[in-house]
């Protein structure tokens, strides 16, 4: 039988980095053969390394951190070393080349040596992976045309939970300087946890045990600044990126230790148009030309139009500051030849403190008067609106304060143990645990009559003119811009505080046996077991004061004095826009509440069966109604047969296994039960002390067993070159937040009760059956991937809305009336529309083909030797659409995270200690989350995103860095449907880095 795993040479090959690769004369077979000895000790010993990590990761190929040698070259070879950029793309390509999945890498020689901020960044430069970038920066990535709740993700083989309140995880949490490797597995094998219909990203740390060095220290120091920050009032311009980390190793190599720390501390800056949805069919009046005054109804009813108007839009300046914090520790004792134990941990916090200035624009109400209305279809997308008696079209000017501080923690215990000569037994302990404490406070203000009258009268003479421009900024005009500056006229109306805490929490135990055979099919036999254990939980709650659309008489508002205001003019693209005064929030408040500033609270409302001391007369049950707890256990296990054959004189390597899946989730739920205590009603108080006694507590779920199969088979047709081809049936759990109990209504102020339960704890995954072709070429100084696949996905979660849908008869605690603040008169409640999420949606085909090609072109003339380029190509297609009705009536659109097309390129250079690169991302037209308005599903337009890097190695030891991220500053654009429905147009500026790394 011929064995089909690499041959002598081909292993050294790979085990130097491919170094050798890059040979300008031919090497005889002779040569060779009298270079065997040398390059066999070097060989296995790298292999022997990368046994050992192998076996200390929690799966077989998990971090596939690609290990070099040198070689000494000789009077017949010479041997050019790769180092640097190069040295990590051949790393990479060498890791792909002998994975038993289809699979991308990343891999990086130390601590510190990925030039990217995040992982977020690093990941999209490989193919088919695109990124939504938040803020100007890359958090959630996409795989192979699916967004971040379809891609499971790892560290260091464990499952990890997000702070992202969903099972999404935020990539740029994870500093690249703490991260040693990555892979994307594409494709699963039975061995794998399971989760990810997209894929499977595993991150991992550094095992210090495998590195060649007994001890290594690396710094890297970088100052930054943002080019478009001195445009936006009160933001910092400039910020710092430093790291550093050790690895050692003591007690004659049994004892590693590696330490890491990495510090982000960024301008947060942008300048953005948001538009809002067309969520609702209005009566319109289209008032006559020769009538359209500031105040409109020229009393023609003819003019009576049902047509659909955005809740608004909004023109902000965002500053602030992120600051990342990142741990990173681990510690391996080998104390015999065949044990190692190793404990691991990985730490960060991202604290982001945020303000966004400028002013709200909503528009429309139960009967809106337009003038000179643009239409298209039936959406309004300009004119001129006047405010009315029946509307509520009105400016406000806003001062918000956004807080954001997110928590991970990854802990782990690994014990790897060779038993015999064929059986080996690795145990994994496990606790991932995020924290996210998100504070929206919001602060309007309003224009009055006369701030010095009092009481100050609302002033009701409202014009606003808009045209949207699609991707473009819109004209924008106003009749009382003027009085936007004057603290005569701007009164601060009302006060909110919206928390939203979420932690999430998973412990896991797992126990993995190999077991080697002597034959020719299959080399070796893996089972194994895992259990998980998952808490989730989020609490709401909200405080509220004033009035935003009009000046409340029970909680007055603020007149401004010049000490709290500051004039602030829009620059660059938004300099058309009117001046409008920033509001120094301390300061408001400090005077508005002399006694301190209200605290959040959770309240009940004053509907039936609510005792309710504090006299409160707003219906806020909803925050205490979305609050709860997500259970969800998982019990798994696996066989996988691993192939090492010869068919025919082809070689074959890969596996087939199966994975079985026990879920049990479930979800704590307030059902209303009228007070019934014969149902479980119970005396439920909130924070301050508001007792409801309609609800009773319930815990609600299901479980259910799922057999996922997977094959891999890779066909070895020449020494260089070789096909892959994988089968599997995979899952995605729903995202942990959709299965929580949210069962809620709220009244709006014309009387309309609007419910939802977006949520449901009986929701099933998203399954698929997938299938992968790749043919993959390995040559002198590079690779080249051509892949197809396809995706089979049986079903998606979909919303469903029931209109007049009869809240009070299906157990709801709504209120019969609600009492007009103004005119005190009550208003008459009426059923409006309910939403529940269901497993529904009609599945169907993805399907794509995946190109990528680098090239290292070491044979050029020396001063050229170091010019390389990496590319990758995908394009990927799926029947499955979803209708939106964000920008009026229905439309279809098309898969979340699916771009038809992505690519990615990077050129790179190299000569006598001098490096640069520049690098570019393109992806078109996309489907995701509005950016800056959650929960709004929107369309993308597509971007191409520069950076460019270059470099210099003073020394063996020091180097000096130059980096410019977003070099092009391309802004994000949404739109709703149409790109003539505009959502949002964000610009972040440029990034630029100058600094120092130094390693000894």
């Amino acid at each position: 039988m011929l064995n089909c795993k690499p041959s002598l040479l081909t292993v050294a090959i790979a085990a130097a980095g491919m170094s050798v690769m890059f040979v300008p004369s031919v090497v005889s077979a002779a040569q060779a053969e009298s270079q065997t000895q040398s390059v066999q000790t070097s060989a296995s010993e790298t292999t022997a390394d990368a046994s050992e990590n192998q076996a200390n990761t929690t799966e077989n190929d998990a971090s596939n951190e690609a290990q070099t040698a040198d070689i000494v070259a000789t009077e017949d070879i010479e041997v050019i070393q790769v180092k640097g950029y190069s040295r990590s793309l051949i790393d990479s390509i060498n890791a792909k080349r002998f994975s038993d999945t289809v699979s991308e890498q990343l891999s990086a020689d130390d601590l510190g040596a990925l030039p990217d901020v995040s992982m977020a960044d690093a990941l999209t430069r490989l193919p088919g992976i695109s990124a939504v970038r938040t803020g100007g920066q890359a958090a959630e990535i996409n795989i192979r045309g699916m967004s971040g709740g379809f891609v499971f993700s790892t560290l260091n083989g464990r499952e990890q939970v997000s702070t992202s309140g969903s099972r999404s995880i935020e990539f740029d949490q994870y500093p690249s300087e703490l991260i040693t490797s990555a892979a994307v597995y594409k494709s699963p094998k039975a061995s794998l946890i399971e989760g990810g219909v997209a894929g499977t990203v595993e991150l991992a740390t550094v095992s210090p045990l495998s590195k060649d060095e007994t001890h290594n220290f690396v710094a890297n120091v970088r100052g930054m600044y943002n080019d478009r920050a001195s445009e936006v009032y009160g933001a910092e311009e400039y910020g710092h990126r430093l790291s550093f980390s050790y690895q050692g190793k003591f007690l004659e190599d049994t004892l590693g230790v590696a330490i890491g720390y990495a510090r982000l501390e960024q301008p947060s800056v942008a300048t953005q148009f948001i538009g809002l949805a067309y969520n609702d069919l209005k009566d319109v009046d289209f008032l006559d030309n020769d009538t359209n005054g500031p105040v409109g109804d020229d009393g023609d009813d003819s003019n009576i139009h049902k047509e659909y108007i955005s809740e608004g839009f909004e023109l902000q300046h965002l500053g602030g500051v992120e600051t990342r914090n990142g741990y990173m520790g681990a510690i391996e004792w080998a104390p015999v030849d065949n044990f190692v134990l190793k404990a691991d941990t990985f730490i960060s916090r991202f604290d982001s403190e945020a303000f966004a200035r400028g002013f709200r624009v909503k528009l429309g109400g139960p009967s809106a008067a337009v003038a000179n209305p643009v239409l298209d279809g039936n959406a309004v997308i300009g004119g001129t609106f006047n405010r009315t008696t029946g509307s509520y079209t009105r400016v406000e000017l806003v001062n918000d304060d956004n807080q954001d501080f997110d928590e991970v923690d990854n802990y782990g215990i690994n014990a790897d143990w060779q038993v015999t000569d064929n059986l080996n037994v690795n145990v994994d302990v496990s606790l991932s645990s995020a924290k996210s404490n998100f504070r929206n406070g919001l602060l309007w203000s309003n224009v009055a009559m006369d701030a010095n009258a009092t009481p100050a009268i609302f002033d009701d003479n409202v014009s606003i003119s808009y045209l949207l421009n699609g991707l473009d900024l819109p004209d924008v005009g106003f009749n009382q811009a003027d009085a936007f500056t004057d603290i005569d006229k701007v009164m601060v109306s009302k006060y909110g505080i919206y928390p939203y805490v979420n932690e999430d929490e998973l412990t896991a135990y797992r126990i993995d046996f190999d077991y080697a055979l002597d034959n020719d099919f299959i080399s070796s036999i893996e089972f194994g077991a895992r259990y998980s254990d998952r808490t989730y939980s989020n609490d709401r709650s909200v405080f509220e004061y004033g009035n935003d659309g009009a000046f409340s008489k029970s909680e007055p508002p603020l007149q401004l004095t010049e000490d709290m205001a500051t004039v602030v003019d829009w620059e660059g693209d938004f300099s058309y826009f009117p001046s409008y005064l920033a509001v120094d929030l301390n300061s408001v408040l400090n005077a508005w509440f002399p006694d301190g500033t209200p605290q959040p609270v959770q309240t009940w409302g004053n509907a039936g069966g609510v005792i309710d001391p504090m006299g409160y007369t707003t219906n806020y049950s909803w925050s205490v109604l979305q609050s709860g707890d997500v259970f969800e256990e998982v019990t798994s296990g696996y066989v996988m047969a691993n192939i090492d054959m010869e068919l025919g004189g082809l070689p074959i390597t890969g596996n087939f296994g199966v994975r079985v899946v026990h879920t049990d989730q479930s979800a704590t739920m307030l059902q209303n039960v009228e007070g019934d205590p014969t149902l479980g009603a119970q005396n439920i108080t909130d924070e301050i002390g508001i007792v409801n006694q309609n609800y009773a507590r319930t815990v609600q779920g299901v479980s259910y067993t799922d057999y996922l199969p997977s094959l891999n088979l890779n066909f070895k047709i020449t020494e260089d070159s070789q096909i892959r081809f994988a089968a599997a049936k995979v899952m995605s759990r729903p995202p942990i937040n959709r299965l929580a109990g949210d069962i809620s209504a709220t009244v709006n102020d014309d009387g309309e009760i609007n419910g939802s339960s977006t949520n449901n704890p009986f929701l099933k995954p998203f399954y698929a059956n997938q299938y992968d072709l790749s043919y993959e070429r390995y040559f002198a100084e590079g690779a080249f991937v051509a892949a197809l696949f396809y995706k089979d996905i049986d079903s998606f979660i979909d919303t469903f809305s029931i209109e007049n849908y009869d809240f009070k008869a299906n157990g709801f605690n709504v209120p019969d009336y609600i009492i007009d603040e103004d005119s005190g008169e009550q208003i008459a409640t009426t059923n409006g529309t309910y939403t529940t999420a269901v497993n529904n949606a009609e599945g169907g085909y993805i399907r794509g083909l995946e190109l990528a090609y680098t090239h290292v072109f070491a044979n050029l003339p020396s001063a050229w030797s170091g010019l390389g380029f990496s590319g990758s190509y995908s394009y990927t297609q799926s029947e499955v659409e979803s209708i939106t009705s964000l920008g009026g009536g229905s439309v279809t659109q098309s898969l979340p995270g699916l771009s038809e097309n992505v690519a990615n390129a990077t050129l790179f250079y190299s000569y006598e200690g001098f490096e640069t690169r520049i690098s570019a991302r393109y992806r078109d037209e996309f489907v995701s989350e509005q950016v800056a308005i959650n929960e709004q599903v929107v369309n993308f337009d597509g971007e191409t995103v520069v950076d460019f890097q270059a470099s210099y190695q003073a020394t063996d030891s020091l180097g000096v860095l130059f980096q410019v991220n977003n070099l092009t500053d391309e802004p994000t654009k949404s739109y709703f449907g149409t790109e003539s429905k505009t959502g949002t147009i964000q610009y972040f500026g440029r990034e630029i880095y100058l600094g120092v790394n130094y390693v000894m």
